[in-house]
Protein backbone atom coordinates (compact mmCIF):
# COMPACT_ATOMS: atom_id res chain seq x y z
CA UNK A 1 0.00 0.00 0.00
CA UNK A 2 1.08 3.41 -0.95
CA UNK A 3 1.38 5.61 1.96
CA UNK A 4 1.85 9.24 2.67
CA UNK A 5 2.90 10.49 6.26
CA UNK A 6 2.05 14.24 7.24
CA UNK A 7 3.53 15.78 10.17
CA UNK A 8 4.01 18.80 11.89
CA UNK A 9 7.21 18.23 14.19
CA UNK A 10 10.34 16.08 14.65
CA UNK A 11 9.36 13.11 13.24
CA UNK A 12 9.61 10.79 15.74
CA UNK A 13 6.82 8.69 14.32
CA UNK A 14 8.26 8.85 11.27
CA UNK A 15 11.78 7.83 12.64
CA UNK A 16 9.44 4.46 14.05
CA UNK A 17 7.95 3.97 10.20
CA UNK A 18 11.27 4.31 8.90
CA UNK A 19 12.44 1.19 11.30
CA UNK A 20 9.65 -0.93 11.02
CA UNK A 21 9.47 -0.92 7.53
CA UNK A 22 13.23 -2.05 7.04
CA UNK A 23 13.04 -4.35 9.46
CA UNK A 24 9.98 -5.86 7.78
CA UNK A 25 7.81 -5.80 10.97
CA UNK A 26 5.59 -2.70 8.93
CA UNK A 27 3.72 -3.57 5.66
CA UNK A 28 3.53 -0.50 2.92
CA UNK A 29 5.58 1.36 1.45
CA UNK A 30 6.06 5.89 2.44
CA UNK A 31 6.19 7.36 -0.85
CA UNK A 32 6.26 11.25 0.62
CA UNK A 33 6.34 13.03 3.79
CA UNK A 34 4.92 16.17 4.14
CA UNK A 35 4.63 19.20 6.51
CA UNK A 36 2.54 21.98 7.44
CA UNK A 37 5.20 24.05 8.87
CA UNK A 38 8.35 24.30 6.36
CA UNK A 39 11.56 24.05 8.96
CA UNK A 40 9.90 20.32 10.40
CA UNK A 41 12.78 18.49 12.17
CA UNK A 42 10.19 15.70 10.45
CA UNK A 43 11.16 17.12 6.78
CA UNK A 44 15.07 16.68 7.25
CA UNK A 45 14.81 12.93 8.61
CA UNK A 46 12.51 12.29 5.45
CA UNK A 47 15.38 13.79 3.14
CA UNK A 48 17.73 11.78 5.31
CA UNK A 49 15.88 8.44 5.12
CA UNK A 50 15.87 9.12 1.22
CA UNK A 51 11.63 9.71 0.99
CA UNK A 52 10.48 12.76 -0.89
CA UNK A 53 9.77 15.78 1.52
CA UNK A 54 8.11 18.59 1.14
CA UNK A 55 6.26 22.09 2.73
CA UNK A 56 2.65 22.20 1.82
CA UNK A 57 0.67 25.02 3.35
CA UNK A 58 -2.48 23.62 3.58
CA UNK A 59 -4.70 21.18 2.15
CA UNK A 60 -4.99 21.74 -1.41
CA UNK A 61 -1.11 21.86 -1.36
CA UNK A 62 -1.19 18.45 0.19
CA UNK A 63 -3.85 16.82 -2.14
CA UNK A 64 -1.84 18.02 -5.33
CA UNK A 65 0.91 16.07 -4.11
CA UNK A 66 -0.43 13.03 -3.00
CA UNK A 67 -2.18 12.89 -6.25
CA UNK A 68 1.35 12.75 -7.95
CA UNK A 69 2.71 10.05 -5.54
CA UNK A 70 -0.78 7.86 -6.11
CA UNK A 71 -1.51 7.34 -2.35
CA UNK A 72 -3.66 4.94 -1.28
CA UNK A 73 -3.25 5.67 2.71
CA UNK A 74 -2.26 8.91 4.64
CA UNK A 75 -0.70 8.64 7.80
CA UNK A 76 -0.77 11.77 10.56
CA UNK A 77 1.88 11.68 12.63
CA UNK A 78 1.89 14.44 14.75
CA UNK A 79 -0.01 16.63 12.26
CA UNK A 80 -1.27 19.45 14.35
CA UNK A 81 -4.08 20.31 11.87
CA UNK A 82 -7.53 19.14 10.83
CA UNK A 83 -7.06 18.16 7.43
CA UNK A 84 -9.33 17.75 4.95
CA UNK A 85 -8.33 14.94 2.27
CA UNK A 86 -9.32 14.43 -1.58
CA UNK A 87 -13.05 12.21 -1.77
CA UNK A 88 -10.69 8.99 -3.26
CA UNK A 89 -9.02 9.40 0.32
CA UNK A 90 -11.78 10.56 2.61
CA UNK A 91 -11.79 7.18 4.23
CA UNK A 92 -8.39 6.54 3.76
CA UNK A 93 -6.82 8.73 6.77
CA UNK A 94 -5.36 6.75 10.04
CA UNK A 95 -4.11 9.22 12.72
CA UNK A 96 -3.00 8.47 16.37
CA UNK A 97 -4.51 9.80 19.45
CA UNK A 98 -2.24 9.87 22.67
CA UNK A 99 -5.56 8.41 24.77
CA UNK A 100 -8.08 5.86 24.67
CA UNK A 101 -10.64 7.78 22.69
CA UNK A 102 -13.69 8.82 23.98
CA UNK A 103 -11.46 9.73 27.29
CA UNK A 104 -9.25 13.01 26.80
CA UNK A 105 -9.96 13.46 22.56
CA UNK A 106 -11.18 16.23 20.99
CA UNK A 107 -10.13 20.25 19.80
CA UNK A 108 -7.19 21.32 21.65
CA UNK A 109 -6.64 18.12 23.18
CA UNK A 110 -3.34 16.84 21.50
CA UNK A 111 0.67 15.86 22.96
CA UNK A 112 1.42 17.21 26.43
CA UNK A 113 -2.64 18.63 27.11
CA UNK A 114 -3.94 15.26 26.79
CA UNK A 115 -0.83 13.96 29.67
CA UNK A 116 -1.42 16.64 31.69
CA UNK A 117 -5.24 16.34 31.89
CA UNK A 118 -4.83 12.64 32.09
CA UNK A 119 -2.73 13.29 35.41
CA UNK A 120 -4.92 16.18 37.15
CA UNK A 121 -7.86 13.93 36.69
CA UNK A 122 -6.29 10.85 38.22
CA UNK A 123 -7.00 7.82 36.00
CA UNK A 124 -5.09 4.50 36.87
CA UNK A 125 -4.87 3.77 32.55
CA UNK A 126 -4.48 5.46 29.36
CA UNK A 127 -2.54 4.88 26.04
CA UNK A 128 -3.19 5.78 22.49
CA UNK A 129 -5.68 5.25 19.66
CA UNK A 130 -4.92 4.60 16.10
CA UNK A 131 -8.12 5.76 14.19
CA UNK A 132 -9.31 6.59 11.09
CA UNK A 133 -9.94 10.21 10.87
CA UNK A 134 -12.79 11.80 9.80
CA UNK A 135 -14.08 15.41 9.08
CA UNK A 136 -14.49 15.79 13.17
CA UNK A 137 -11.42 15.32 15.74
CA UNK A 138 -10.99 11.75 17.08
CA UNK A 139 -14.12 10.77 15.74
CA UNK A 140 -13.97 8.07 13.00
CA UNK A 141 -13.33 3.77 13.44
CA UNK A 142 -10.88 2.79 15.60
CA UNK A 143 -8.45 0.25 14.23
CA UNK A 144 -6.06 -0.36 17.41
CA UNK A 145 -5.86 0.73 21.54
CA UNK A 146 -3.25 0.29 23.36
CA UNK A 147 -3.26 0.73 27.07
CA UNK A 148 -0.71 1.41 29.59
CA UNK A 149 -0.45 1.87 33.67
CA UNK A 150 -0.66 5.54 35.24
CA UNK A 151 1.15 5.33 38.38
CA UNK A 152 0.17 8.04 41.20
CA UNK A 153 3.81 9.20 41.28
CA UNK A 154 3.78 9.47 37.58
CA UNK A 155 4.43 13.20 36.29
CA UNK A 156 2.58 14.01 32.87
CA UNK A 157 6.13 13.83 31.23
CA UNK A 158 6.65 9.88 32.36
CA UNK A 159 2.98 9.33 31.34
CA UNK A 160 4.15 10.72 27.38
CA UNK A 161 7.13 8.26 27.38
CA UNK A 162 4.79 5.57 28.34
CA UNK A 163 2.09 6.63 25.54
CA UNK A 164 4.63 6.99 22.87
CA UNK A 165 6.62 3.97 23.73
CA UNK A 166 2.88 2.21 23.12
CA UNK A 167 2.26 4.16 20.01
CA UNK A 168 5.34 2.54 18.58
CA UNK A 169 4.10 -0.60 18.15
CA UNK A 170 0.28 0.44 18.36
CA UNK A 171 0.78 2.14 15.13
CA UNK A 172 2.49 0.00 12.73
CA UNK A 173 0.18 -2.56 14.15
CA UNK A 174 -2.74 -0.88 12.76
CA UNK A 175 -1.25 -0.26 9.68
CA UNK A 176 -0.48 -3.84 9.08
CA UNK A 177 -4.18 -4.79 10.41
CA UNK A 178 -5.41 -1.86 7.74
CA UNK A 179 -3.31 -3.91 4.70
CA UNK A 180 -4.54 -7.23 5.78
CA UNK A 181 -8.45 -6.41 5.99
CA UNK A 182 -8.72 -3.60 3.72
CA UNK A 183 -9.95 -0.27 4.59
CA UNK A 184 -13.40 -0.21 3.90
CA UNK A 185 -13.51 -3.11 6.46
CA UNK A 186 -13.93 -0.40 9.51
CA UNK A 187 -16.39 1.78 7.97
CA UNK A 188 -19.90 1.15 8.52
Amino acid sequence: MKMAVLLSGSGRTLDNFHERIASGAMQGSIEVVLSNVPDALGLTKAKKYGYPAFHAKDDEAINTILQEYGIELVLLAGYLKLYQPPPHLRRAVLNIHPSLIPSFCGAGMYGMRVHRAVKARGVKVTGCTVHFANEVYDEGPIVVQHCVPVEDSDTPDDIAARVFAAECEAYPQAINTVVARGIDSFWP
